[in-house]
C-alpha cells in the first residue's frame, strides 16, 4: 500500500503516525463547517482516524456552515478543557474570530485548508490557491488559444464564496492565466457561493444570455456535475477532440474531477494535496500540546500542482481523488 492509499483509507502512516503518537494522550476539538464536498470528508476521515488509532480522544462539532454555531461550539471546547482544536472554519472572518478566542484561552489551534483573514495567528496549514488555480488555467488557456488561433475567445469563471480566501485566491489564479492574453478573452463571472443550486441559477442564466462558451474554469471540482447537467442539454459537453469541446479545468482534485479528466470532458484540475495538508495540521497541532505551547503561530503552505491531461500518467497517483477513484469510491458512492 502507498502511502497515498493508506491516507486515502484514512490512515496516515511512517512519520506523521509517530508524530500523532509521540505527544501523551491528548483530547482534540475538531470543528468542521460542514462535510459537503469530497475534499472535507477524506480530510475528515484522515484525521480523525488517525488521532484516534494513536489513542487520541476526538470531540467532534459539525456546524452546519453556521459560523454563529461553530464559534459557540469552540467556546463550548474550550470549556471543557480541550488540549487543542483542529478547525475547518465558515470562513476568513470567523475563522480569525475563533483563532482569537482560543489563543486568549491558552488553547493551541490549527486551521486546516481554510485560512483565517489574519495569517498571523495560529496554526494555518493552507493551499496556495493562486498559483494552483493558475497552473490549472494557464494548460486550458495555451490550449483554447491554439485551437482558435484568432478572434475572441469566451470565457466563464465560476467563483466560490469570496468571504473565503480560498475563492479569493483561486479566482486571482484564473486572472492571472487569463491577463497573459487579455486581449483574446471577454469573461464571464457566474457566483456560485459554493452552492450547488446558486451555481446551476447562474450557470443557465448566463449560458442563455451568451450560448458560445469556449473555457470555463469552476473555482471547485464539486460543481463539475452541476456544470454538466447546464452544459450537455445545449450540446457543450463535449470531449476533447469533439467538435464544440469547451476547454475546461477545476480546483480540489476530487474523484469526479479524476474520472472526467480520464474520460477527456475536463482538461486540468488544481490538486490540493489533502494528504499533506492532513498530516501537517496533525503534526503541529500535536508538537504544540507536547511542547507546552500555548499559542503557536505558524503557516505551513502546500504547493499542490495541476493535473491535466498531459501529464495524467505520470501524476496521477498524487491526486488524492485519483486514489480514491482506483479504490472504487464512485463506485460505491452511487
Amino acid at each position: 500500500m502507498t502511502r497515498l492509499q493508506a491516507l486515502a483509507a484514512g490512515t496516515i502512516l511512517a512519520g506523521a503516525a509517530m508524530t500523532a503518537g509521540s505527544a501523551s494522550a491528548a483530547t482534540i476539538c475538531f470543528a468542521f463547517q460542514d462535510l459537503e464536498t469530497e475534499f472535507w470528508v477524506a480530510g475528515h476521515g484522515a484525521i480523525t482516524k488517525t488521532l484516534k488509532d494513536a489513542g487520541h480522544t476526538v470531540i467532534e462539532r459539525n456546524a452546519n456552515e453556521d459560523a454563529n454555531r461553530q464559534l459557540e461550539q469552540v467556546r463550548d471546547c474550550i470549556a471543557q478543557g480541550v488540549d487543542g482544536i483542529i478547525l475547518i472554519p465558515q470562513d476568513g472572518e470567523s475563522a480569525t474570530t475563533i483563532v482569537a478566542e482560543a489563543q486568549d484561552a491558552d488553547t493551541p489551534i490549527a486551521v486546516f485548508n481554510r485560512p483565517p483573514s489574519d495569517l498571523s495567528k495560529g496554526i494555518v496549514v493552507v493551499a496556495d490557491n493562486a498559483t494552483i488555480a493558475g497552473q490549472a488555467v494557464d494548460s486550458i488557456v495555451e490550449k483554447a488559444i491554439a485551437a482558435k488561433p484568432e478572434g475572441k475567445l469566451n470565457a466563464i469563471i465560476v467563483v466560490g464564496d469570496l468571504g473565503d480566501p480560498n475563492a479569493v485566491g483561486r479566482k486571482n489564479g484564473f486572472y492571472a492565466a487569463i491577463n497573459k492574453h487579455a486581449d483574446r478573452f471577454d469573461v464571464t463571472e457566474v457566483a456560485s457561493q459554493w452552492d450547488a443550486a446558486t451555481a446551476l441559477a447562474n450557470l443557465e442564466a448566463a449560458v442563455t444570455a451568451n450560448p458560445k462558451v469556449d473555457l470555463l474554469f469552476t473555482s471547485s471540482d464539486f460543481l463539475f456535475p452541476t456544470i454538466r447537467s447546464v452544459f450537455e442539454p445545449r450540446g457543450l459537453w463535449k470531449k476533447t477532440g469533439e467538435e464544440g469541446h469547451v476547454w475546461m479545468a477545476g480546483l480540489d482534485g476530487d474523484a469526479t474531477a479524476c474520472q472526467l479528466v480520464k474520460d477527456g470532458f475536463v482538461d486540468a484540475t488544481g490538486v490540493q494535496d489533502l494528504y499533506f495538508e492532513a498530516e501537517k495540521s496533525l503534526e503541529a497541532i500535536l508538537a504544540a500540546i507536547d511542547a507546552g505551547e500555548a499559542q503557536p503561530n505558524e503557516v505551513i503552505e502546500d504547493p499542490g500542482f495541476a493535473l491535466t491531461t498531459d501529464n495524467l500518467g505520470t501524476r496521477e497517483k498524487d491526486m488524492w481523488g485519483c486514489v480514491l477513484l482506483s479504490q472504487g469510491f464512485l463506485k460505491n458512492k452511487s
